[in-house]
């Protein structure tokens, strides 16, 4: 099993951002602090041991911590911050979150660990409903499968998986911590739910 203080989290801001606009996810504002400052309040209080995985904009996130990018070109997704990841830090666990889920689980790193065990390549978030791909904690064995998955062109997370020994981590008690802003209209929306609150 391993331990909390062990692992390694990178928050995922890697990707193009299209429905939003294009702008930078984790830069734009939520609430007068940038989206990434959310998770980072959430995740800091957590762990010691966070790091970044940006394409874009690398001096601006630097001012909130360590940035490596992505080293397969054209955006592959999750899976290319995952296998930049795997080549960049040297923990035996590593675990992940986007940059766009402003109300992460407060015992998500504690919780995501005690669910592993010796045999666990993958944990996997899972909100009552559905999986959360992007929310995961996985073992540096993976590394063979995701670069074999990756120059064979294929891109969808959940195949990886399946490829790999997957459980998945009940926060059916936590269910709206899993709340993803893809678009303006979904931030805006958001900001003024929690200004009200």
């Amino acid at each position: 099993m391993p331990l909390p203080e062990k692992t390694s989290w990178v928050i995922l801001a890697g990707g193009q951002a299209s429905r939003m606009g294009g702008n930078d996810k984790g830069l734009v504002s939520l609430n007068n602090r940038t989206m990434i400052e959310h998770v980072i309040d959430i995740l800091a209080a957590q762990t010691q041991h966070i790091t970044i995985n940006a394409n874009r904009n690398h001096d601006k996130y630097q001012a909130f911590g360590a940035v490596f990018g992505d080293q397969i070109k054209d955006y592959p997704g999750p899976l290319g911050g995952m296998h930049a990841a795997l080549h960049t830090l040297d923990n035996e666990w590593i675990g992940f979150v986007p940059c766009d889920c402003p109300q992460l689980p407060s015992d998500l790193v504690e919780r995501m660990s005690q669910a592993c065990d010796a045999s666990t390549d993958i944990a996997v978030a899972h909100d009552g409903e559905h999986i959360q791909p992007v929310v995961t904690l996985l073992h540096r064995r993976i590394l063979p499968k995701l670069e074999a998955f990756l120059a064979n062109g294929d891109r969808k997370i959940i195949l990886l998986y399946r490829q790999c020994n997957m459980i998945t981590v009940d926060f059916s008690d936590q269910p709206n911590a899993f709340v993803n802003l893809n678009t303006p209209e979904e931030l805006q929306q958001f900001g003024k739910q929690h200004e009200s609150n």
